[in-house]
């Protein structure tokens, strides 16, 4: 096999997560009085971290004087309810499971804040992959290398025989900046023509494509 580790973005690739963190925001939205977004929105705002997703939904984003106190309450209402709609996409775990009986290392690393993707990971990817990294001080978010970097040294995982799996530009940028090999998915939230134009090298239209892929 090609590949020896596979790390995974979380959101919109190994979790269908948009209508949790539509309602995390909107709950939030609310509470301060400000219009609410829609899931195609939300979905559009997503992949650069919980503090862009914010400043791109409050009237001024970041320079809004509500700003940090919008952000604080949805974490704090989304860390709550981060799995109530929110389920793996169809074949995941299997996949998961079967790259892992082949001896291929597995990994996640998300923009999401770090307790909650690890909360995540281990709800419902248990056994499944060996470490979660969300965002945390200290450490560039994606495209910034440095998270899939760190996942890569925890697993002792060369360059050459590491592919990273996401659904996004943010993905396919930070693939590029750690020196890996990227394998976009179109169900996630962005569509086949957007990580096209993003340079996508190789995508992946369903579970069964990404298994052919990443088990060559």
């Amino acid at each position: 096999m090609k590949y020896t580790t596979v790390i995974f973005d979380l959101d919109g690739t190994l979790l269908d997560t948009l209508d949790d963190l539509t309602d995390g925001v909107n709950h939030a939205l609310a509470d301060f009085g400000y219009p609410l977004a829609d899931r195609e929105q939300i979905r559009a705002r997503l992949g650069y971290g919980s503090g862009h997703l914010i400043a791109e939904s409050v009237p001024g984003g970041r320079d809004c004087p509500d700003y940090q106190a919008v952000f604080d309450d949805y974490l704090a209402y989304y860390r709550a309810h981060s799995s109530v709609k929110t389920r793996p996409y169809g074949g995941i775990p299997e996949l998961l499971a079967s790259l892992g009986r082949r001896g291929v290392r597995c990994a996640i690393v998300s923009n999401k804040p770090d307790s909650a993707a690890v909360e995540l990971g281990e709800r419902w990817f248990a056994g499944l992959v060996e470490t979660t990294v969300g965002e945390r001080p200290g450490i560039r978010r994606k495209p910034a290398p440095d998270s899939l970097l760190e996942v890569m040294r925890r697993l002792g995982a060369e360059a050459a025989s590491t592919a990273y799996v996401g659904d996004s530009e943010v993905d396919i940028d930070t693939a590029r900046a750690a020196g890996v090999d990227c394998v976009s998915v179109s169900w996630g939230f962005r569509t086949r023509e957007q990580l096209v134009e993003s340079g996508a090298g190789v995508i992946a239209d369903s579970v069964e494509d990404l298994a052919r892929e990443l088990e060559k």
